[in-house]
């Protein structure tokens, strides 16, 4: 598959991205070819570098990816070219499953995934390749997206063009291909999705700055912080200062960890250090905290999927509890988005019954043991059982003939 060249992408400071984010709505583009994502067309970056940093964030993107994509797929495995689809998707060798959660990925850190779907003039085979949503813009005219390996060096005649889902394109190979673009709704913005966490982008930053004051203090070994009083003969300001840099880079450790300042030298010397002590540790902890439980609530995510308060205790019931709510209110939702697209075009180009296509989804912790039967079960529920009941047998007994497939 030809795709448009890629070289890795060196993140910069993000900053005032959420301000950029904001600003998109209302800023003139003025680009010929493509629709800026971010007033500098660098949003992708400025999120992806903030989940690198926050630990919470980064955590709960991971997690819903993983959730969202389930174990793997039931079908129907006497459908060969279903099967074909689930097992080895495209040319790379990748199942269904591991698109699905690279989408799942995308679309939970930027609010946007990409989809390639590949057939030829006789809709003899069918590809899915994932696509970077970094690497991803929509051009102008809003019917097909523009493929770069560095958006911040564009080059026209270097990028690959795609039309959307369902239109197709001959490419200089021979193959049709198209692009499905999945986004999550936002008001205001048109032409990219915003990701759900958007509330929580400034506490998501607080969580990576209170940790990274954390590692400042271990870099100066939890030394105090002051001002160092020097006397010593100078004869300007420029020397006065050039010595305190001096003195700085030899014997501060982390600069700003202690101020010199240089004063003129009399008869008694009076070079001190000047401790200054911070009470403020409960303080950090505290934003720390709220922060994290922040960026929890933004992502309409739970504490406990998330490994959050494992430290106080595991509690099965919780995480069980707290999945069912995620299954039916978050993980179902994005499942069915991303899929129905999917079974689409098995159906449309391969003219196959895909109905049968669904993802298994299994809890983090289980409450019964995968050994018990059918009334074992209801039994442990407190409902209405018999062990000997003729449809339960035939229910197992069905089970046991099914054609049905389990495939991770």
């Amino acid at each position: 598959m030809e795709k448009a060249k890629r070289k890795n992408i060196i993140c910069t400071s993000a900053q005032n991205s959420a301000d950029a984010l904001y600003a998109h709505a209302s800023t003139p583009v003025e680009n010929k070819a493509f629709w800026r994502w971010g007033t500098d067309n660098n949003l992708p970056e400025a999120l992806a570098l903030l989940s690198r940093r926050s630990t919470a964030h980064r955590r709960i993107i991971n997690d819903k990816a993983d959730y969202i994509s389930g174990k793997g797929f039931n079908y129907d495995g006497t459908v060969p070219l279903l099967d074909n689809i689930v097992k080895r998707a495209n040319g790379e060798g990748e199942s269904l499953r591991q698109i699905l959660n690279k989408l799942a990925f995308d679309k939970s850190l930027f609010g946007n995934a990409f989809l390639e779907v590949v057939t030829d003039e006789e809709h003899s085979f069918l590809s899915l390749y994932h696509h970077d949503a970094s690497h991803c813009r929509i051009a102008k005219g809003s019917q097909h997206i523009l493929l770069h390996h560095n958006w911040r060096n564009f080059r026209p005649s270097e990028a690959l063009s795609l039309p959307l889902y369902p239109t197709f394109e001959k490419q200089s190979d021979g193959t049709l291909r198209s692009i499905i673009h999945y986004k999550d709704y936002e008001p205001m913005f048109e032409h990219y999705g915003v990701p759900q966490y958007i509330a929580g982008m400034n506490v998501s930053a607080i969580a990576y700055k209170t940790d990274r004051w954390n590692i400042a203090r271990l870099d100066n070994s939890f030394q105090l912080s002051g001002v160092m009083m020097i006397d010593n003969a100078v004869d300007s300001e420029e020397e006065a200062s050039k010595l305190a840099r001096m003195a700085e880079q030899r014997f501060a450790g982390k600069p700003g960890q202690v101020m010199f300042i240089i004063r003129d030298e009399s008869s008694d010397d009076n070079s001190r250090f000047i401790p200054l002590e911070s009470q403020n540790d409960g303080d950090w902890k505290a934003l720390h905290d709220q922060a994290t439980s922040d960026i929890v609530v933004a992502h309409s995510w739970f504490r406990s999927l998330s490994g959050l308060d494992y430290s106080t205790g595991f509690s099965a019931e919780r995480i069980l509890h707290e999945y069912e709510v995620a299954l039916n209110t978050v993980i179902l939702g994005e499942q069915s988005e991303l899929l129905e697209p999917i079974t689409h075009a098995i159906g449309t180009i391969l003219q196959i019954d895909c109905s049968s296509l669904e993802i298994i989804n299994r809890p983090p912790t289980r409450s019964k043991p995968v050994y018990m039967k059918v009334w074992e079960a209801r039994k442990a529920d407190g409902l209405d059982y018999d062990e000997s009941d003729a449809e339960q047998q035939k229910f197992l007994a069905e089970l046991g003939k099914s054609t049905i497939k389990s495939v991770d």
